[in-house]
């Protein structure tokens, strides 16, 4: 081999760290929370994290930019890919026996680059969602002074024409991120009572506006002397889809406080059907008075449903629905820049990160420098981003963290379940397990016809047809998307590679489908699978494929500066880096220990006083 060129053994240690995963007894904590909450409970608690953000920061957005009226069409394909997110969202949750982040999750299940990536997109979440309710706060603390505050600023400072730039700095939004911090900091929490009240408070503000608006409404603003229902066909409808995906992301607080449940089976997945359900409904019935009282392309986007109240002459209601926003919102940018600098925290002490920012106050238990670095970066980018810009930066990470997350729950349904250490009831005679088909088999109705799969070592063709799906749905969702438009495809080329991708796709269907798969009564699982997954994983593709290019440039430059990070710091600092230095030297000490007893004895007994007494020749 050529000198300077690495080996395969490197490479294979290489490939290693990379994939190297968390154990459970590092993530397992003891914890001292009862089982108190309802399904009622962790109902109100969805339908809280997720009718703040969608109701006030997007609405106004998808409908005046993207999709206009059939913002209803966008909320509907929106709430499908949301549902199928959080049924694998949920199993996802239960794989691991402790209380976390996806990052923790993924960490134990997928592997430590893996790992690292899912959390620096969720670092991003965090950073655009208090940077775009800290805008949607001020846009509504504009209105109720009837937009002084703005006419002030751009009176003074003057208005920027820069693309995905905001026409002017947004101080209001830079001082309200630096005074909710200020209490972060000195650790202030929201409690599950200001929580139940803030979403009493949306959920009655919800229903103002659609029974006042259903008296308001004219349908005369969705005909074509308005603009029609879809003026932006339906790449709009599918860009404002994805947009409205990040309406719904909030189902994962039902999942982090799902150890708290009576009952979590049955309450987990009850929850989130029933929280996503309402909302979607109350979505959907919002942006239809929204965009029959006043037309579309009226609509001001930072404060879009008090403005329509005031365009109708309703200002005490705007006055009403601003108010609830502001209050919503102050509670929402307290949640998100609490968990924020948590999520550094949890990757520094992993060693991830850089080491100084897992140092937590001993007292307020808040991390102390996270608080301080990335304060002043949200403000910064509330100065200075588009709201339209923020929200879809929102859409493409969190779209991606639940296309993992599908993918990572199609392989442990193909593996071994682990033996359980809980005592459960026991078959007759003890049967049960051993009748139990075993994982990563064919199927016995099968086998005649997929006699070639069963050369193949276990898991084999499961993982091989888990990146065929993966790559198929890409392939598929691009031609869907671009085929007819950016490539310029001839119909004969976009028939074939339309055929070709979809045949893939089914058959690594059909290959998954025809292995068995593990089985357990104590948890939930996600039914249908690999079907329910792979049309998460295509869904959400497709959504993605629809946001601005500048979105995507924005985004792979941000995945670019992770990859340095990790590269440059967190695959040398990690403790998994660290723990295996030790047994990489004791294993070495034994090989060459074991060297010594394959000498013939004399020459052993002959060099053993050259060797202990001179340095060997060379």
């Amino acid at each position: 081999m050529a000198r300077g060129l690495p080996s395969t053994a490197s490479l294979g240690r290489f490939c290693q760290k990379l994939n190297r995963q968390k154990t459970l007894e590092e993530t397992t904590r003891e914890t001292s929370l009862q089982r108190h909450l309802t399904t009622l409970d962790l109902t109100l608690l969805g339908v809280g994290a997720m009718t703040g953000f969608g109701l006030y920061v997007f609405m106004g957005i998808v409908a005046k930019a993207m999709a206009c009226p059939a913002v209803l069409v966008s909320l509907s394909v929106a709430a499908v890919a949301s549902l199928l997110a959080a049924l694998c969202y949920a199993e996802f949750r239960r794989l691991v026996p402790t209380t976390g982040s996806a990052y923790l999750f993924t960490y134990v299940s997928m592997g430590e680059l893996w790992a690292f990536l899912i959390g620096w997109n969720m670092l991003l979440r965090r950073l655009i969602i208090g940077t775009a309710v800290a805008r949607t706060w001020s846009g509504y603390l504009n209105a109720i002074f009837s937009h002084r505050i703005r006419s002030f600023i751009e009176a003074h400072v003057g208005i920027w024409q820069v693309p995905f730039l905001a026409p002017y700095p947004d101080f209001l939004a830079a001082g309200i991120i630096l005074l909710v911090s200020t209490f972060v900091f000195c650790g202030v929490r929201v409690s599950s009572w200001l929580n139940r009240t803030v979403c009493a408070i949306s959920l009655v503000v919800i229903l103002f506006i659609i029974i006042l608006g259903c008296v308001l409404a004219r349908p005369h603003n969705w005909s074509t002397e308005e603009g029609g229902f879809a003026p932006f066909g339906f790449s709009g409808v599918m860009a404002g889809a994805a947009t409205c995906f990040i309406a719904f992301v909030g189902f994962g607080a039902i999942s982090a406080s799902s150890e708290e449940a009576q009952n979590p089976k049955r309450a987990v997945p009850m929850a989130l059907s029933i929280s996503l359900g309402l909302v979607a409904g109350a979505y959907i019935l919002v942006s239809t008075v929204l965009t029959l009282m006043v037309p579309w392309h009226s609509l001001d986007p930072d404060w879009a449903l008090a403005d329509a109240f005031y365009q109708r002459g309703y200002s005490w209601v705007g006055f009403m629905v601003a108010a609830g926003a502001i209050c919503a919102m102050t509670t929402l940018l307290l949640s998100s820049l609490t968990s924020l600098p948590h999520i550094v925290s949890d990757m520094a002490a992993d060693g991830l990160f850089f080491q100084v920012f897992a140092h937590v106050h001993p007292r307020t238990q808040v991390p102390m420098v996270g608080i301080l670095v990335f304060r002043v970066i949200i403000a910064f980018l509330a100065l200075l981003l588009d709201h339209e810009a923020l929200v879809q930066f929102h859409s493409i990470s969190s779209m991606l963290v639940y296309t993992f997350t599908a993918m990572n729950i199609i392989m442990p349904r193909f593996q071994k379940a682990p033996p359980s250490s809980a005592p459960g009831p026991v078959s007759p005679g003890g049967t049960e397990r051993a009748s139990a088909p075993e994982p990563r088999q064919l199927r016995p109705a099968l086998r005649p016809y997929l006699s070639f799969l069963g050369g193949c070592r276990p898991g084999a063709a499961v993982a091989w047809a888990l990146g065929v799906l993966v790559a198929s749905a890409i392939t598929l969702d691009c031609v869907l998307v671009f085929g007819d438009s950016a490539l310029h495809l001839p119909l004969w080329g976009y028939t074939l590679l339309l055929l070709l991708s979809s045949v893939m796709f089914l058959l690594s269907l059909l290959v998954l489908g025809a292995h068995q798969q593990q089985r357990r009564q104590d948890t939930f699982q996600v039914p249908m699978v690999p079907l329910t997954p792979a049309l998460s994983i295509l869904l959400n593709i497709f959504l993605m494929l629809h946001l601005s290019s500048f979105t995507w440039l924005c985004f792979s430059i941000w995945l670019l500066i992770g990859l340095v990070v990790y590269f440059g710091y967190g695959i040398r600092h990690s403790k998994e880096n660290q723990r295996e230095q030790p047994e990489f030297t004791a294993t070495r000490d034994s090989l060459e220990e074991t060297v010594q007893p394959l000498q013939p004895p004399s020459q052993s007994v002959a060099q053993e006083p050259t060797l202990m007494d001179q340095p060997a020749s060379p």
